[in-house]
């Protein structure tokens, strides 16, 4: 038998120890929320991505009745992006919660399905996304996705 360590280096901050770019893209994905369409949760979660040419996307959550229909924040602000600007590489994603009328204390985390749609526009455009995660207490900051999902599946493990 062998075994395969795996660590993730995830580096915490308080809103006021980051830098001026990543605290004003954090405010963006903050703004988000207040767009959110979620009737069923109340679970508010908004995003913000940079683009290499300067450009910021918002997103938000948008759930249906039909669960499964719903869409993360994440996903909202990455499709779009990528949709609108299909050859310019994604530079940061800031992420943020609301609920209950605050921000979380925590950050929050992408889910599963987030992080493979992350993961494929950072293998996309051979360039790392750095990952900003919101919460009122510490923020995280992560160099790229794939320290979200280090055993990821992508189009290396694909048969052409």
């Amino acid at each position: 038998m062998q075994v395969k360590k795996i660590e993730t280096t995830v580096h915490i901050y308080t809103f006021d120890e980051l830098k001026e770019e990543y605290r004003s893209l954090i405010e963006k994905a903050k703004q988000q929320v207040t767009n959110a369409y979620v009737p069923y949760s109340g679970f508010r979660v908004g995003a913000a991505v940079e683009l290499d040419n300067g450009v910021i996307v918002g997103g938000n959550n948008q759930e249906n009745s039909a669960y499964p229909s719903g869409l993360c924040a994440e996903r909202v602000a990455m499709f779009y992006a990528n949709a609108q600007y299909p050859d310019v590489p994604v530079k940061t994603l800031a992420i943020a919660a609301f609920t209950n009328g605050e921000f979380l204390s925590d950050p929050i985390t992408p889910c599963g399905s987030c992080r493979q749609v992350l993961l494929e526009t950072e293998n996309r455009f051979e360039k790392d996304i750095t990952v900003l995660l919101y919460g009122t207490e510490k923020t995280y900051l992560l160099k790229n996705v794939k320290e979200m999902l280090p055993l990821c599946f992508d189009k290396t493990r694909l048969i052409y």
